[in-house]
């Protein structure tokens, strides 16, 4: 899959700690390329988590300097909001259907009810709920709500697209459905996708690049390139190179701890 050379997210020398001391991030560099697929991987509290907040512009560093297109996060998304978020938790609004919730970001722009509704109506169908337009929140299973809650971050066609644990709490068949959907829309979409797991099994398999992290504070350990062709499909798990790449990114992640960050 060809992508762009264009880099779109710089982390330079950047530095996170919280009001209460927390040390999120140390030295912490990193780039990214449009149209990539990274994933970010490491223990708890290593700053995963924290360096997706920060390319939203929920949070700033305390030192260093980050960069998305080019301009300072808040910059960018207060001219353009060509970035969305989706949480581990769906956050959908329960007094509104599926297609409202989706049309919820493009509402609020302004978009007109018409253009707003045939954009809801496209990545709906696209996740596979186009049958669940009237639906509500609570009437959906794990699965299908955050199926709405990626609809709804698509809806406005993002550059960025920002995932942290979004598949965590789902049963293991679902989780695996909704990693092929993810990877078909990325590859029609052409869209950025940075994804947060603990799940290392799930990040060679979605991933083109897995950014592997050391334990609090978090550094950037090393970058490893899955060399595995697109598409993937359920039958890739069983591979000789994915068994391999799984091995090796596992031993990545073990050694993080004892090397020193890449500059």
């Amino acid at each position: 899959m060809v992508r762009s050379e264009q880099e779109i997210v710089t982390f330079r020398q950047v530095h996170k700690i919280y009001n209460n001391g927390t040390v999120a991030l140390s030295n912490f560099n990193l780039t990214i390329k449009e149209g990539e697929f990274i994933s970010f991987l490491g223990p708890s509290g290593c700053g995963k988590s924290t360096a997706l907040r920060m390319i939203a512009g929920l949070g700033e560093p305390t030192k260093g300097e980050l960069k998305v297109y080019q301009k300072s996060p808040k910059e960018m998304i207060s001219e353009t909001n060509d970035i969305a978020f989706v949480f581990q938790d769906s956050n959908l609004l329960p007094w509104r259907s599926v297609l409202d919730n989706v049309m919820l970001p493009l509402e609020l722009r302004g978009i007109s009810k018409r253009k707003r509704k045939e954009e809801a109506m496209r990545v709906l169908e696209m996740v596979g709920l186009k049958d669940y337009l009237k639906a509500y929140p609570r009437e959906l299973s794990g699965g299908m709500k955050m199926r709405v809650s990626i609809a709804r971050a698509l809806a406005a066609k993002p550059k960025l697209l920002l995932m942290d644990e979004p598949f965590a709490a789902l049963d293991e068949m679902t989780r695996q459905g909704l990693q092929l959907e993810l990877l078909d829309i990325w590859k029609k979409e052409k869209t950025t996708i940075l994804f947060v797991t603990h799940n290392v099994f799930e990040a060679v398999f979605l991933s083109s690049k897995i950014a592997v992290m050391s334990a609090r504070p978090g550094r950037l350990s090393s970058v490893i390139d899955v060399n595995l062709p697109y598409p993937r499909e359920t039958s890739s798990l069983t591979s000789r190179e994915f068994g391999s790449m799984v091995e090796f990114t596992s031993e990545e992640l073990e050694k993080s701890s004892e090397r020193k960050e890449l500059v």
